[in-house]
């Protein structure tokens, strides 16, 4: 049975691209979000996890459920998948790389390839809704 890493993700599209993120010591981007504390709700740790990675704070009666994606885990055995429960949200502030964060980037769909693989289900099924170029 694969085991499940179960993340929460912020959809962000502008100018037709998708806000990604990239940890430090990795070479993929990836949606930002991150996993549940104990007790907390989708949109607390959606909130707690973006403020931490890119200090922007979203604005909770905004955020809407977009989909549920699931891919094999980077970087882990093949018996990993991640689980992104991907959500959409206005946000206040400045977007800024944070804590674990070394960069972040606005990619287009056709480089999709500097993704992770939960990521680019995502970016697909951004495109197929008409949201990404």
């Amino acid at each position: 049975m694969k085991k499940e890493i179960d993340k929460l993700a912020w959809l962000y599209v502008r100018d037709g691209k998708l806000l990604t993120a990239r940890s430090k010591d990795k070479t993929l981007f990836y949606i930002p979000g991150g996993k549940r504390e104990q007790g907390e709700t989708d949109e607390q740790a959606l909130v707690r996890e973006i403020q931490e990675e890119i200090t922007v704070d979203l604005v909770t009666d905004t955020i809407t459920y977009a989909e549920t994606f699931k891919a094999p885990a980077d970087g882990k055995n093949t018996d990993i998948d991640v689980k992104l429960t991907c959500y959409y949200a206005d946000y206040t502030g400045e977007l800024v790389a944070d804590a674990e964060i070394e960069e972040i980037a606005f990619i287009a769909f056709e480089d999709r390839h500097r993704c992770s693989l939960g990521s680019i289900k995502a970016m697909e099924w951004l495109k197929a809704e008409g949201l990404m170029v």
